[in-house]
């Protein structure tokens, strides 16, 4: 049973630094949050894994919720695509 947690662990963190280099990489703004978004729920998922459950509720909240929402709030204000 510690095996299979120990592969999801893994699987979730390596999950979410593939998608932390992906939002870092995108030009396109929008799908950048969205990789954004999916490390953030592959680090909850690694969160539960270490049994902080507390964690979990409010890094959900905030990391996909919160800032999320936030940033699609000021994408829309500016351009969507970046420009080098």
């Amino acid at each position: 049973m510690v095996e299979l947690h120990l592969v999801i662990l893994v699987l979730a963190l390596m999950l979410g630094f593939v998608a932390s280099y992906l939002a870092v990489t995108e030009r396109d703004l929008l799908k950048a949050v969205g990789f954004s978004s999916v490390q953030a729920i592959a680090y909850a998922i690694a969160f539960y894994i270490l049994m902080a459950p507390d964690i979990v509720l409010a890094y959900v909240a905030i990391a996909v919720g919160i800032y999320s929402a936030l940033l699609v709030f000021a994408i829309s204000k500016t351009e969507r695509y970046e420009v080098v």
